[in-house]
């Protein structure tokens, strides 16, 4: 199997023994707390689950400023987005060594880690701005990503933490929440050796069956993982509950038996791009894939990147060796009114604009909203009723 990012071994912050778990617990109660903002709850979270190995922690400032400038921590491992604890209120834990991390999503704020404290920094304006622009590619205070980093505060709290559980995404999410080890382990399983990985934050609508299935052909894969992030969004995306009964039914129907595993990680979108293009590799790499397709505008938001500066920079600024994993570059995929099926966009030439079926997303509202199916050559007429389900619920509330 590919090896983890960074290590020989995966290294998940989750702490598997109970006993330890229930002295940490025990022991969280006498020290100072910390409640976290969902953007760190959801990176202690991935912390526990394996996803970010090999960190062992929260990363310090000049850490989080040498991945936004180069990609690398300041001991040269390969990481392209900082993973930090941002906070802005730090007098209850002032000159603690040992604290308790309190989730901010659950109610009565239960411990979600413990953490050995290395540093308490405080953090200008200016310092922040300087990594979230190369980070976001932009200092946009419209961009979603951008306007939530430099809202956490600025004081940076960084050291190890144990991980005590998971949030809310294994309660919530009980049979689509996995860690990077469970992911492993059934990969392991099930004998697959080549493994392509999906990420989607949305319903799976036709063209992403397809580029689904086109990758898995084209690369001879034993199988697919259809990943779908659990966490925060932005206002008007489409709830991962929602989504995840889409994904459920379009795999129970169309694909084959047992070629495709549907999970779930718990993080909160940044909307970064190119930068968060290279995080999905790397997380994918630690649960196992040894693929991920990479389409136009991954991890993308309004106009702020290229269509394919995603791919771009796993070509021009990823050094030789830093990743095992390898992409899968893919085009739009829309439905050919002259083929009958299912194309990437740039694959056929003698193709115009109208020879294809192409839908924008507020149209797609609008048709869900009044009831409407989209045609099935966009979406599973299955899939378009849970949809219109969920929009005319909500039209009506």
């Amino acid at each position: 199997m590919i090896s983890p990012h960074g290590s020989s071994q995966l290294n998940s912050l989750y702490v598997n023994d109970a006993r330890h778990r229930s002295e940490l617990l025990l022991e969280a109660q006498a020290l100072p707390a910390l409640l976290l903002n969902s953007a760190a709850a959801a990176n202690a979270t991935m912390l526990g689950a394996g996803y970010f190995n090999p960190l062992k922690g929260f990363m310090n400032l000049a850490d989080a400023v040498s991945c936004a400038d180069k990609m690398e921590t300041t001991e040269g491992l390969f990481w392209p987005v900082p993973i930090v604890n941002i906070c802005p209120d730090v007098d209850a834990i002032r000159g603690a060594s040992r604290i308790a991390l309190r989730d901010p999503n659950i109610e009565g704020h239960p411990v979600l880690a413990v953490m050995s404290v290395d540093a308490i920094e405080t953090v200008s304006r200016a310092q922040l701005e300087s990594i979230a622009h190369p980070l976001f590619a932009t200092s946009d205070s419209q961009h979603p990503g951008v306007a939530t980093f430099l809202a956490l505060g600025n004081h940076l709290v960084s050291g190890t933490i144990e991980v005590l559980n998971f949030s809310y995404f294994q309660a919530d999410f009980p049979d689509t929440f996995q860690t990077a080890d469970a992911i492993r382990a059934e990969i392991s399983q099930r004998g697959w050796k080549k493994v392509v990985a999906f990420q989607t934050r949305n319903p799976m609508h036709r063209a992403h069956e397809e580029l689904c299935r086109m990758a898995m052909e084209r690369l001879e894969a034993d199988g697919l993982i259809v990943h779908m992030l659990l966490g925060r969004l932005k206002s008007g995306d489409i709830p991962a509950t929602v989504r995840d009964d889409c994904i459920r039914k379009m795999v129970e129907l169309y694909f084959p038996e047992n070629s495709v595993m549907i999970s779930g990680y718990g993080f909160d979108m940044l909307y970064a791009g190119p930068r968060e293009a290279l995080l999905h590799a790397i997380f994918r790499q630690n649960m196992g894939a040894t693929h991920l397709i990479v389409g136009r505008d991954h991890a993308g938001v309004g106009d702020y990147y290229g269509a394919f500066d995603a791919q771009e920079i796993f070509l021009s600024s990823v050094p030789k060796g830093a990743l095992e994993i390898q992409i899968f570059c893919a085009d739009h995929t829309a439905f050919s009114k002259k083929l009958g099926r299912v194309v990437m966009m740039n694959e056929v030439s003698d193709h115009e604009k109208d020879d294809f079926i192409l839908l924008s997303g507020t149209a797609v509202r609008e048709m869900l909203s009044a009831g409407r199916a989209p045609p099935p050559e966009f979406s599973r007429p299955e899939v378009a009723a849970i949809l219109m389900a969920y929009y005319q619920q909500n039209v009506q509330q």
